[in-house]
């Protein structure tokens, strides 16, 4: 900068000054020179010449191309519109307002020089332009994008790469003085399903012929809160109940599920995930979920009751319910044991118990037992002996006249094979019959059950 004034103070003193004879008015504004484009400044200027007719030069010192070249012939007092252009030779460094000094040489006899002052602005090539588009609405299909030239200079054959969240393309085009052009971009909600609504970055890379530039604009994605609900109910005796919420807007959506139960069906539930809150009103279970959704996300809630379990449940007291009863309301119970008796001979023998336990008074009570095959009755009974055997029919009979309430009388008796046994032994039940306040009535016994290889825990030798 110092060689450039010191080389303008030169010219001053080498070009001494006349007094003006041209007016000039300057009637453009706001010139702008795009660093790096090759694009000249324009100045639009109105020269009146208030002094004899000449042709007049446009020159400077300071290291630009100016235009019109040559001289401009300006007769007395005539007023001639110029389009003053210029443009720097080599890299211009300088950014922001410049202003520069250019000179108008006369060249008749009176001839004149005066010099003058203009004012522009040096800016790259990205400050030149911008670039912005409409809101993105999550239920439309496309959206508008634009790019405007805010300077008085025209550009053609640009290049311009669009890119965001919501689209990438790409176009060739020309731009003039302060135009605005706009493109129509078709979306894909796929896209941009899972974005939350706010402002987004608009991308934009351009170049003019070897310069690029990198821009910024803005994309609003408007909001819309959207949750849809959907619920499934299958199953009986074990109910599920899903419960699906989709965020289909673009905002995180607050949710809230309240499910109700019963103090019974509460019990044998189960939920996935677990409830937030719960709340009891009376006999009425309320079960909250307030949750968070994300854009496209999905809350499902699972609700399972198992009614299985109290059915069972229920089933097995009602059996129990009616053997109890039924144990209950019986007056004579039998109840009928085997165990294993070695003999010294080796044949197989079982001792056969039968308890008879009165729980109430009865009369003439007769205990019928019956013997399986292959099996002979030893001579010996412990306990109460029998009042009759009977090996034609292989039955053995047992009286009492009457039993007092819990009274127990215990029969045994022994019975053998010489015809070994192996696996499970089965004696069929005992069976009887008494007398209750003249009604006759009969109860059996259990089955007994014997296995060969189990082990004896009670040995008895004859």
């Amino acid at each position: 900068m110092k060689k450039i004034f010191t080389f303008l103070l030169i010219a001053l003193l080498i070009f001494p000054m006349i007094s003006a004879v041209l007016e000039i008015e300057k009637k453009s504004s706001n010139e702008v020179l795009v660093v790096g484009v090759g694009e000249p400044v324009t100045f639009d200027l109105n020269i009146k010449n208030v002094g004899f007719a000449d042709s007049f030069e446009f020159y400077n010192f300071l290291g630009f191309n100016m235009f019109p070249v040559g001289t401009v012939p300006i007769g007395a007092g005539q007023t001639k519109n110029v389009k003053l252009q210029i443009s720097p030779i080599a890299d211009f460094p300088h950014r922001g307002f410049y202003t520069f000094t250019y000179f108008i040489k006369g060249f008749n006899e009176n001839a004149s020089e005066q010099s003058e002052t203009l004012t522009f602005k040096a800016i790259e090539l990205a400050d030149a332009f911008e670039v912005g588009s409409g809101d993105v609405d999550s239920e439309a299909g496309s959206i508008n994008i634009y790019i405007k030239n805010k300077v008085d200079i025209g550009f053609e054959n640009m290049e311009a790469e669009f890119s965001s969240a919501f689209f990438d393309f790409k176009e060739n085009f020309t731009l003039d003085a302060n135009q605005r052009k706009e493109f129509n971009v078709e979306l894909n909600k796929k896209d941009f399903k899972k974005l939350m609504a706010g402002f987004y970055t608009l991308d934009t890379k351009i170049k003019v012929k070897d310069q690029e530039a990198n821009l910024e604009g803005t994309i609003k994605f408007a909001e819309k809160d959207i949750v849809t609900t959907s619920q499934k109910d299958y199953g009986f005796f074990i109910n599920t109940r899903i419960i699906e919420k989709v965020n289909e807007g673009n905002v995180l959506a607050k949710s809230e599920t309240v499910i109700k139960k019963n103090i019974v069906s509460r019990l044998f539930t189960t939920f996935s995930p677990e409830p937030d809150i719960v709340e009891r009103d009376s006999s009425t279970v309320y079960y909250t979920w307030v949750r968070e959704v994300n854009p496209s996300e999905i809350l499902t809630i699972t609700v399972r009751t198992n009614w299985l379990f109290p059915l069972v449940t229920v089933l097995l007291f009602i059996v129990i319910i009616i053997l109890i009863k039924q144990y209950s309301g019986t007056d004579l119970v039998l109840r009928k044991r085997v165990s294993f008796v070695k003999t010294k001979g080796g044949e197989f023998a079982l001792k056969v118990t039968i308890i008879a336990n009165a729980r109430r008074y009865v009369e003439r009570v007769s205990i019928i037992d019956r013997l399986p095959p292959l099996v002979k009755v030893h001579e010996r009974f412990g306990g109460q002996h029998p009042k009759r055997v009977d090996e034609k029919t292989r039955r053995i009979e047992w009286g009492f006249e009457k039993l007092e309430a819990g009274e127990m009388r215990t029969a045994s008796y022994i019975i053998y094979s010489k015809v070994g046994i192996v696996g499970k032994f089965a004696l069929p039940s005992a069976a009887g019959i008494y007398e209750k306040e003249g009604e006759i009535k009969e109860v059996t016994s259990n089955r007994a059950f014997f296995i060969a290889e189990q082990k004896v825990s009670k040995e008895e030798i004859y």
